[in-house]
């Protein structure tokens, strides 16, 4: 620990203080986060209707049709690249992007008001500390 300081004037809605701490550590890579694979990933969801599954097999068929014309003397990397790169287009033409489900933010305009309506209730008990004051803070 490198810093530790604590806070009493923070509104937290309790007796207790608020304590920041500064920390150095060293975090080591995981291997699941090293492998981890960046690439596009397809909405395979849509390959259980057949109307989907039908034009992704005629993509893949014509696709492949035109490779069937080059050359044997070529080299296996760059007949993989091609081999792999037709069945990406074509996957992304019938299948289209898997999108990643998007949470809503938790803090949100509602918790701004009931927090900004705090502060207000909160500013007029130092100001005034009467008994009704100190019932709406409580609230």
């Amino acid at each position: 620990m490198l810093d530790v300081r604590s806070y009493r004037a923070a509104d937290c809605d309790t007796d207790q203080c608020m304590v920041f701490t500064k920390v150095r550590e060293k975090l080591a890579e995981s291997k699941q986060t090293a492998k981890k694979h960046e690439g596009e990933k397809f909405n395979l969801r849509k390959l259980n209707e057949p109307e989907v599954t039908k034009q992704y097999q005629i993509a893949i068929s014509n696709r492949f049709a035109a490779l069937e014309n080059l050359s044997d003397s070529e080299d296996i990397n760059r007949a993989w690249e091609n081999i792999k790169e037709n069945i990406k287009s074509a996957a992304k033409d019938t299948l289209d992007l898997h999108e990643l489900k998007r949470h809503k933010p938790w803090f949100d305009e509602e918790c701004l008001h009931f927090l900004d309506q705090r502060k207000q209730v909160k500013i007029q008990y130092v100001q005034n500390p009467s008994q009704s004051n100190v019932d709406n803070l409580t609230m």
